[in-house]
């Protein structure tokens, strides 16, 4: 049986250190995805939309490699990977503090070996074992490319995020990046490592990933006023 470490391979992307913001440059890769949006009030924990894409992303990302494991010519077995998270907003700056208008894509990352029909039927199975949702019909594959960014390892719980985004914020600074989230609207990306409802939050453990430029280029780029 052939065996992907996607996690050794991929260990640069999911595995930063938590002393220090680090600057990668993330490849292709293919992830199943799923979009929504928190409703007034909402949290991550408390909404059904939420809990329902998460579903969604898990039970076909298991279903794609069982079929690889347990199919009779050349089995292929590998992890499935962290669930992850792009955050956004569509009327301003993204602030980690504000939650009443938050826009997500939720994801889990492919291995190469997985094709848009061997997704589809992945997809079609869940759906026949577990019933149809509005999830499962928005699931998609595809290819995504973050570029340039920079990274860290958060340790602690969400609600001390904002304390890490300063420390990612004042790194671009002292090194002539753009943090495309503070500063221009881009996508917060959080890669969970840890499950909420069972980790110690003292040691909970978030990835956090914004895309960046190099301030000269940026600047150059900009219109004059």
């Amino acid at each position: 049986m052939r065996v992907l470490d996607l996690k050794t391979e991929l260990k640069y992307l999911y595995g930063p250190s938590a002393k220090d913001v680090d600057v990668v440059r993330v490849p292709r890769l293919q992830l199943a995805m799923v979009d929504g949006a928190l409703q007034v009030g909402e949290r991550p924990g408390t909404s059904a939309g939420f809990t329902e894409a998460v579903a969604a992303l898990y039970s076909v990302s298991y279903t794609l490699k069982f079929t690889f494991k347990k199919r009779s010519t050349d089995p292929i077995d590998y992890p499935v990977m962290p669930l992850e998270g792009l955050w956004w907003v569509e009327d301003g700056i993204f602030d980690i503090k504000v939650m009443d208008n938050w826009r997500y894509t939720l994801m889990i990352l492919q291995p190469d070996v997985v094709t848009p029909d061997l997704f589809d039927q992945a997809v079609a199975a869940a759906r026949a074992k577990r019933g149809d949702s509005p999830a499962l019909s928005k699931l998609r594959l595809e290819p995504f490319e973050e570029g340039l960014s920079m990274q860290v390892m958060h340790v602690g719980p969400y609600a001390t995020e904002p304390a890490t985004m300063e420390r990612m914020a004042a790194f671009a600074l002292e090194h002539g990046y753009l943090d495309l989230v503070g500063s221009a609207g881009g996508k917060h990306h959080e890669i969970y490592l840890g499950d909420p409802n069972r980790a110690d939050q003292a040691r909970l453990k978030t990835i956090l990933r914004h895309p960046v430029r190099a301030a000269e280029i940026a600047e150059a780029t900009t219109p004059a006023a």
